[in-house]
């Protein structure tokens, strides 16, 4: 039976059609969120330098990453992605319109992406670059609004050089956390029927890619007749309002239904290993029993040196350690399954897939536990963004305190174990995919399942002792 055959497709019920054909969607949401992205960046460059007193980091890395992390990644794919305001300004800006597709041409040289640096090898670097100052990063209140102030102007100058969303498909550090999980979730975009369109020729044709007077053609130059995978989609739903046919779904599915897609990339398989090793260092570092490794991450005075051998492990155990080991299991699998004739590396690429639900639980337990500790500071910030006394809503004295803390083992220990089941599932399917004989493929399984569960016992041990 047709696996898509299981899915629902929620456009059929006409009040989400209504909505998400409709030409405010999405902009109607990205205004708001802009409207918090400006006060986030001001906040951050004029506001206190005290973290937990400042707009900036608590709705940037508390109600933002926390909403991302434990809700829209894990159930929305790449939903945040339609209404990213980094992306918007500089789109909106290369259009030239906003809303309605208008005649003038394009504000942009309309280069195509460097070949040499079209896969995920650039948006990796930039992910390892944010994953050593991510301490930094979430406790200064200023380098989080020069951070997201230069990624606008980024995303602005790209938009004005090359096609489309170029920036959020190969450069978006948040774009590739996204996009490596959005696998997991249970939401996508496809056509309806990908032989409708492919027999929808024309010089009109192809309204998805093109745009139309209806609406904008695909900014992340995706084809939904023959898409199947979250990994580029942004869910604009800009397809939706193009197609003449009605041809496009958004549709439920069953969780991971990406990861069984057999296609897979060594870049990919590289970011699902280091987004995992990413979590697993930050439960250490802001939820273990080393004080000196947050001192460390937190690049404090005089700590040059020091900071310097925290950004060296943190890059050693992503890009080599990580991979090394993923590669002796998958070493082992083949020797284990007898399949002289399956290539070490090839099994090496797959399997590092199985990373990405364990990494996405571990992402959310993180989060939680973050969330959970830190949720308390929303109600001071909201009365004095800026940290400059104000009282604009009478909360700002509201006291700091974590919330039910001896609950939270109970939300992160099931999280942990639906993330290693789904991931040693998936080493099961990939290990038939690759080894054929049964027998063979379940041997092979034992040394992945073993890893997982390893880094699973460590993630368990670091949140609850």
């Amino acid at each position: 039976m047709d696996g898509r055959s299981r899915n629902v497709n929620v456009l059929r019920w006409q009040p989400v059609r209504t909505v998400l054909s409709h030409r405010l969607f999405p902009f109607i949401v990205v205004l708001p969120v802009l409207f918090v992205f400006v006060l986030v960046i001001l906040t951050g460059l004029f506001g206190t330098p005290v973290g937990s007193a400042n707009f900036s980091i608590v709705f940037a890395w508390i109600v933002w990453w926390g909403a991302l992390i434990v809700i829209l990644v894990p159930f929305g794919a790449r939903a945040w992605c339609a209404v990213c305001p980094v992306a918007a300004v500089g789109e909106w800006v290369q259009r030239r319109a906003i809303l309605i597709p208008g005649r003038r041409r394009p504000l942009t040289l309309g280069l195509e992406w460097p070949e040499a640096i079209r896969g995920l090898w650039l948006q990796n670097s930039v992910l390892v670059v944010m994953a050593v100052f991510s301490a930094v990063i979430l406790t200064r209140p200023f380098v989080t609004g020069a951070l997201l102030l230069a990624l606008t102007l980024l995303a602005l100058c790209l938009y004005l050089v090359f096609k489309r969303r170029a920036f959020c498909r190969y450069v978006c550090p948040v774009g590739g956390f996204v996009g490596q999980y959005s696998a997991a979730a249970p939401l996508e975009v496809r056509a309806v029927d990908p032989e409708l369109c492919l027999v929808h020729c024309g010089p009109a044709a192809k309204e998805c890619i093109k745009g139309s007077a209806a609406g904008f053609g695909c900014p992340w130059m995706e084809y939904p007749g023959t898409m199947d995978r979250n990994a580029s989609c942004g869910m604009c739903m800009e397809c939706l309002k193009t197609c003449p046919k009605g041809n496009i779904a958004l549709s439920l599915r069953p969780f991971g239904a990406d990861l069984a897609v057999p296609r897979r990339h060594a870049d990919e398989a590289y970011r699902a290993l280091i987004l995992l090793t990413s979590a697993l260092l930050y439960t250490a570092i802001m939820a273990g029993p080393w004080g000196w490794m947050r001192s460390w991450a937190n690049l404090g005075s005089g700590q040059l040196p020091a900071f310097m051998g925290y950004a060296g492990l943190l890059t050693v155990s992503m890009l080599v350690l990580a991979p090394g080991a993923f590669f002796a299991v998958s070493w082992l699998a083949k020797a284990l399954s007898r399949a002289r004739d399956v290539p070490a590396r090839r099994l090496f690429v797959a399997f590092a897939y199985t990373a990405v639900p364990l990494g996405l639980a571990a992402w959310v337990a993180f989060s939680l536990d973050f969330l959970f500790a830190n949720a308390s500071d929303i109600l001071p910030v909201l009365s004095d963004p800026f940290g400059w006394g104000w009282n604009l809503f009478g909360t700002a004295g509201y006291a700091w305190r974590p919330y039910v803390p001896q609950v939270l083992p109970y939300i992160q220990v099931p999280i942990l174990t639906v993330g290693l089941a789904m991931s040693v599932r998936l080493a099961h399917q990939i290990s038939s995919e690759c080894i054929g004989d049964a027998a063979g493929a379940r041997r092979s399984v034992i040394p992945i399942a073993g890893l997982l569960a390893l880094i699973t016992v460590i993630l368990l041990w670091l949140f609850i002792g």
